[in-house]
């Protein structure tokens, strides 16, 4: 499977020269290219199935990044992808559309760390009550109070 995703990753570098590629073969897009590059991903390279999509908080950086691990059934691999956003506008396309298993996923991480993906067709807290102030992931959060 390693010489799968080494080939996957050598095309996608050639045909997209926007992409980083670090030693782990995760690949790395700007978030005004996400769209394009997952969408080619699923039509041209049968990566059919969005496992998770999750997001990590670097407040020393001032960036969210968010997660993509996709898979392909038929071919047997998988990739991960990764793209940045910032702090102070934490806002990307939602990946909806292409993989419907993005709703939930996406609307967990914009509960619990107020990540923003435009375009959602519910986004809305789905863990955490709708009056809850916010975000219990990031690092800079206080929490105040006691047990509920």
């Amino acid at each position: 499977m390693e010489d799968k995703v080494t080939a996957l990753v050598e095309e996608l570098r050639g045909k997209f020269p926007f992409i980083e590629v670090n030693e782990q073969k995760t690949v790395i897009v700007p978030v005004d290219k996400l769209l394009e590059f997952m969408q080619e991903l699923k039509d041209n390279y049968a990566l059919d199935f969005l496992t998770n999509l999750t997001a990590v908080d670097y407040p020393e950086e001032n960036k969210f990044e968010v997660v993509y691990n996709i898979n392909s059934i038929v071919k047997g691999y998988s990739l991960m992808v990764k793209t940045s956003v910032s702090r102070e506008k934490p806002e990307l396309p939602s990946v909806f559309p292409i993989w419907g298993g993005a709703n939930w996923q996406e609307r967990k991480v914009y509960d619990l760390m107020g990540i923003v993906f435009t375009g959602h067709p519910n986004l809305k807290r789905i863990l955490l009550d709708p009056n809850f102030e916010g975000h219990p992931l990031r690092k800079d959060f206080q929490w105040e109070g006691g047990r509920e």
